[in-house]
C-alpha cells in the first residue's frame, strides 16, 4: 500500500477515534482536495531552490524530507510530526512516528538499483534511526527493520493496515455486469498485482501448465492491471513466458482494473492467487479474502501472519504445489465453502479503527517520551 492510499483510510479513521485531535497535512504541492472536517487542514509549502530545479526532480524530493518538511513542523509548532514512508528528516524539530512500509530495497539486492537509489535508500535509512518511533506493517517488516536498521526492539512497532470498506461480498448481478465489461468468463483464476520480479508470477505461469492439463481451458488465469511495457529480468513479461508454455489459450488479459472495480474483480474469480516472494504487508490477500473468494498464496515474508488457517500457503518455489492448490479449490465445493468461511473470519481481525487506536498510542507516547 502506498503512503496516498494509507493515509486516505487512516486519516479519517484518526479523526473518528480521537475527538480532540487535529492534523495538518504538509506537502510541497498545491492541494486540490477540501477537508471533510474542521479538524482536517493543509499546509502548502514550497521547496525552495533554484526555478531551474523541477519540483518533481530526486532532489526536491530529498529537499523537501530533509529540510522543508521539519522546518514545517517547527513553524507550526506541531506535537508530533508522522512520516507515512521511509523518508523522514535526518534532523526532525518535533517529536516524530515514521511508518516504513518495507525495506524491499535493503532486503532484496536487485531493487537496490543505481547508485543514486543505493544512496537515496542509506539516507532514509539513517534518518529513520533518528525517529523516536517506527510503525511496521507486519511482524515480519518489524523484523526486518530491527536487524536491518539495528535498532533496539521498543523502537519499532506493529500496526496492521486492512482492507477499504469496499472490499466485501458482492451480489451476483454486479459481478454479471462485470464480466461483461472486462469480457470474462464465468468461471476463472485471478492474479492482481504487479509484475516485477518479486511477485514471482513467473511461479503461477509454470503451475499453470499443470493447471491447465488438469482442467482443460475450463478455468483461465486472468492477469489483471498494467503488463510491463518492456520484456526485462526485473519486469518480466508474463505474455512472454505463457508462449513459451503454451498457455495462450489459458490467459486472459484484461489490461487495468478501475479502482472501483476490483471488488468486484475479486468476487467474481473463482480463486485468487497471489505467489509473491516478498510483502511487507500483502493487501491484495485480505482484499480477495473480504471479497469471499479462497486465496493461494506463499510462505514468505508477512503473507501467512496475514492469511493465517484461512488459505493455501506453499513455497513460493513450489509451482506443482501452487497448481495442485488451485485445482483443489476449482474441484472441490466443501474445501472451496471452507475456506471462503475462513477467509471471511480472519478479515475481521484487520481494521482500521484497530489501526487508528494503536497510531494514536503511538502519538501519545513519543510525545510524552513513555516508552
Amino acid at each position: 500500500m502506498g503512503s496516498g492510499q494509507y493515509l486516505k483510510y487512516l486519516l479519517p479513521a484518526l479523526l473518528q477515534a480521537d475527538p480532540d485531535l487535529n492534523i495538518t497535512l504538509v506537502s510541497p504541492k498545491p492541494f486540490n482536495t477540501q477537508s471533510h472536517s474542521d479538524r482536517l487542514h493543509f499546509y502548502y509549502t514550497p521547496i525552495s531552490l533554484l526555478p531551474s530545479v523541477p519540483l518533481s526532480s530526486d532532489l526536491s524530493k530529498v529537499w523537501f524530507e530533509q529540510i522543508t518538511f521539519p522546518r514545517a513542523c517547527r513553524r507550526l509548532g506541531v506535537d508530533v510530526a508522522h512520516v507515512p514512508y521511509f523518508g523522514s528528516s535526518l534532523s526532525p524539530t518535533v517529536p516524530t512516528v515514521v511508518t516504513i512500509h518495507d525495506l524491499i530495497p535493503l532486503v532484496l539486492p536487485e531493487y537496490r538499483g543505481h547508485a543514486l537509489v543505493r544512496l537515496y535508500t542509506s539516507l532514509a535509512a539513517a534518518s529513520a534511526r533518528r525517529a523516536n518511533l517506527i510503525l511496521a506493517d507486519s511482524a515480519a517488516s518489524r523484523g526486518d527493520i530491527l536487524s536491518r536498521l539495528a535498532l533496539p526492539d521498543n523502537r519499532v512497532r506493529v500496526t496492521y493496515l486492512a482492507p477499504a470498506p469496499d472490499f466485501r461480498p458482492v451480489a451476483e448481478p454486479e459481478i454479471a455486469n462485470l464480466r461483461q465489461k472486462y469480457h470474462l468468463p464465468e468461471n476463472f483464476v485471478l492474479y492482481l498485482g504487479g509484475y516485477d520480479v518479486r511477485k514471482n508470477v513467473s511461479a503461477l505461469l509454470h503451475a499453470y501448465t499443470w493447471v491447465s492439463t488438469a482442467l482443460g481451458a475450463e478455468y483461465p488465469l486472468v492477469l489483471g492491471g498494467s503488463l510491463p511495457k518492456k520484456d526485462t529480468p526485473f519486469f518480466p513479461d508474463p505474455l512472454r513466458l505463457a508462449r513459451e508454455l503454451g498457455l495462450e489459450k489459458n490467459i486472459i488479459i484484461p489490461g487495468w482494473i478501475a479502482e472501483e472495480d476490483r471488488p468486484l474483480l475479486y468476487a467474481a474469480a473463482m480463486v485468487f492467487v497471489y505467489p509473491s516472494c516478498y510483502e511487507g504487508f500483502g493487501l491484495p490477500v485480505l482484499e480477495a479474502m473480504a471479497c469471499g473468494t479462497p486465496v493461494v498464496t506463499t510462505t514468505a515474508a508477512s503473507l501467512p501472519e496475514l492469511a493465517g488457517s484461512a488459505s493455501f500457503q506453499l513455497d513460493p518455489a513450489d509451482s506443482r504445489g501452487l497448481a495442485a492448490a488451485i485445482i483443489t479449490l476449482c474441484t472441490d465445493e466443501t474445501v472451496r465453502a471452507d475456506m471462503i468461511e475462513r477467509g471471511l473470519c480472519q478479515v475481521e481481525k484487520f481494521n482500521w479503527e484497530n489501526t487508528a487506536q494503536q497510531t494514536l498510542q503511538a502519538y501519545q507516547d513519543v510525545s510524552t517520551r513513555h516508552f
